[in-house]
C-alpha cells in the first residue's frame, strides 16, 4: 500500500516563492509509484492540500489530515520545504513532533540554532570552526557607524538574522550605507546581523545521513556576476555554479569532513547544505547552515546529487524510509 506524502511548502516570509518551487521541484523528484504525494501548503493560519488548480482542502491541524468526498487522509510523512518561518526554526518541527508525524529535517533545537545565523556561527565557533567577526541588533536596538567601522570594518555585510534566499541583504562599503542597511534588514524580521566581509572562493557542500550510511556530496564553486550571491544570482541565473568546485582534493577532502562533522555537532537530520568561503591560505570559513536548502530542478542539491552520480528519486526514497523504519 503506498504512503501518503506531504510536501509542505508557502511559509510567512518573503521566501514563499521559492518554497513554492521547491515543493514542485521535490514532486517531480519523488517515486510516484511509491508514494501518493500531496503539496500542502501553509500561510499563516491558511493550512490547505494543492489537490488541483481549482481544488484547495483545508488541513485539520488537531492530525495534519484532510477529508475529500467524505475520505479522510491521513498523511505517513512530512517533507518540510519551508524556507523561513514556520518551517526552517523549529516551529513546524515541534507541531510533527507533537501529533507523531515523522518529518524529513532536523528537530527542534538543531532547526532553531541554524535558523539564527549569529547563534549557530556562535555556537559553532566553540568547536573550532572558523567564522566572520559579527554582531547583532534586536529590535528597539540601534548601533552606530562608528561602532560598526570598529568593530566589523568595510565591506561589511548587513541582513536578516534569520532568513534566507538574500532578501534584505545589502553589502555595505561605507558609513553612510549603515543605517539604510540595517532598516531594509529589519523590514525582514526583528534581529538584524551585521558580519565582515571575507574575501575568497565561495563554496558550498551538501550532505545527508541515514542509519545506514552517510553521503557527503561533492562540493560547488559559486561565482555570482553580481557582488555578492543575491536573490537575482539565486534564482534568475545570474551565477556561475561549477560542480565539483575548482580547488584541490586535498581541500575538497577537508572541506567534506567539515561539512560532516558540522552535521553531527548541530544533530542534523535529512538533506543539509553548508555555505563556506575559502579564503588565502585554503582557511575554511562558516557562512551558514541551511537545514531546508533550495530543491527547486537548477538547486545545489539536485546538482550535486548529479555529479555525485547518484539518482534524485532513490536519495528521496533514502530520506523518507529512514524516518518510516
Amino acid at each position: 500500500m503506498k504512503k501518503n506524502i506531504a510536501i509542505v511548502a508557502g511559509g510567512d516570509s518573503s521566501e514563499v516563492v521559492v518554497s513554492l518551487k521547491s515543493a514542485a521541484g521535490l514532486y517531480s523528484f519523488m517515486d510516484k509509484d511509491k508514494y501518493n504525494l500531496f503539496i500542502v501548503t501553509l500561510v499563516g493560519r491558511i493550512w490547505q492540500v494543492e489537490w488541483s488548480e481549482t481544488e484547495k482542502i483545508a488541513i485539520d491541524k488537531n492530525d495534519f489530515s484532510f477529508v475529500r468526498a467524505g475520505q479522510k487522509t491521513n498523511f505517513d510523512f512530512a517533507y518540510i520545504t519551508i524556507h523561513g518561518t514556520p518551517g526552517e526554526n523549529g516551529i513546524l518541527q515541534g507541531y510533527f513532533e507533537l501529533i507523531n508525524l515523522p518529518y524529513s529535517c532536523c528537530g527542534v533545537l538543531a532547526a532553531a540554532i541554524t535558523f539564527n545565523k549569529f547563534t549557530c556561527n556562535q555556537y559553532l565557533k566553540g568547536f573550532g570552526v572558523k567564522v566572520s567577526e559579527s554582531l547583532v541588533i534586536r529590535s528597539g536596538q540601534t548601533v552606530s557607524n562608528d561602532d560598526v567601522e570598529q568593530k566589523i570594518g568595510f565591506p561589511c555585510f548587513v541582513k536578516p538574522n534569520v532568513g534566507g534566499s538574500s532578501f534584505g541583504v545589502t553589502k555595505v562599503k561605507s558609513m553612510d550605507q549603515v543605517q539604510p542597511a540595517i532598516a531594509k534588514a529589519f523590514e525582514e524580521g526583528n534581529e538584524v546581523m551585521i558580519e565582515a566581509f571575507m574575501a575568497g572562493t565561495e563554496i558550498t557542500c551538501g550532505v545527508y545521513k541515514t542509519k545506514l550510511k552517510t553521503v557527503v556530496l561533492p562540493v560547488t564553486e559559486v561565482v555570482p556576476e553580481n557582488e555578492f550571491f543575491d536573490f537575482d544570482a539565486k534564482y534568475k541565473g545570474q551565477v556561475q555554479e561549477i560542480t565539483p568546485a575548482r580547488i584541490s582534493d586535498e581541500l575538497t577532502e577537508r572541506v567534506q569532513k567539515l561539512t560532516s562533522a558540522i552535521y553531527d555537532i548541530l544533530a542534523c537530520k535529512g538533506i543539509v547544505r553548508i555555505d563556506y568561503i575559502i579564503s588565502a591560505g585554503d582557511v575554511i570559513n562558516l557562512l551558514e547552515v541551511n537545514t531546508t536548502p533550495g530543491m527547486t530542478t537548477t538547486s545545489f542539491i539536485p546538482q550535486q546529487v548529479k555529479a555525485a552520480g547518484l539518482d534524485i528519486k532513490d536519495v528521496m526514497t533514502e530520506i523518507i524510509e529512514n524516518e518510516l523504519i
